[in-house]
């Protein structure tokens, strides 16, 4: 997090993709008593769970980020009853596209997969593609940061690192326009050197106990907002 009275960006990758996939495994219901009578859904849910792991670990390049998280599982009614199906959800997030592609199709073969290999009726593997990746223009992260620096001082600009959040402004720049998204911080440095020498992380921007100083918070904000578009509409940059 930053202090107040600091600003952040990145060039380049700052959000990731942001993708869901909910997928249905199917097995054959039954008495748990009987199991070798059934098709257990569930353990087909625990299987893949621990085989969409290793798409990240083994199949991506490890110079390239990505995250499969299996959010929610759902399946069975009953202690002694094997049910039809199971569900999972899942997050998934990546920046590079062709990094995208691979991981979301990895997901669909290996759910396949595991249906197969269950003697199991092809799952139903739904994608939902939600924001793409944010990508700041770095020439015009060149031109702002001079800006910004005689805004807050040289010391009290950084880069920031790239997040696997993800942020719908990045279409804007998907449409062939350039831009930067930068971060404000918010929180004192008193606060944070608190939070700090108490072994604790300070509150995140959607915690109910975030608490910005709202007086240098809006005061730089605006501030550098504004500086940013007087800069961008004087004479270009030759």
């Amino acid at each position: 997090i930053l202090a107040a009275g600091k600003l952040g960006y990145r060039p380049g990758y700052t959000m990731a993709n942001v993708d869901s996939v909910d997928i249905t495994l199917y097995g054959k219901g039954g008495h748990g008593a009987y199991p070798h009578t059934t098709i257990d859904p569930v353990i087909q849910a625990a299987q893949l769970v621990l085989a969409l792991q290793t798409i990240v670990s083994r199949e991506v390049d490890p110079i390239q980020a990505a995250v499969i998280t299996v959010g929610a599982i759902n399946g069975g009614t009953k202690n002694n009853v094997i049910g039809n199906s199971a569900n999972l959800q899942l997050t998934v997030r990546t920046f590079a596209q062709e990094i995208r592609q691979q991981v979301l199709a990895a997901i669909e073969r290996k759910t396949k997969a595991v249906a197969m290999g269950a003697g199991a009726p092809e799952p139903l593997v739904l994608i939902a593609r939600g924001t793409p990746s944010l990508y700041n223009d770095p020439i015009l992260s060149a031109r702002l940061r001079p800006v910004f620096q005689r805004l807050v001082g040289v010391e009290n600009v950084e880069i920031s690192n790239p997040t696997m959040g993800g942020e719908d402004f990045s279409r804007y720049g998907r449409a062939g326009i350039p831009i930067l998204m930068y971060w404000l911080g918010a929180v004192s440095q008193e606060r944070l050197d608190a939070y700090q020498a108490a072994g604790e992380t300070p509150p995140s921007l959607h915690s109910s106990l975030f608490y910005p100083d709202s007086t240098v918070t809006l005061l730089i904000g605006v501030s550098s907002m504004a500086s940013a578009v007087l800069e961008l509409l004087g004479p270009p940059v030759k």
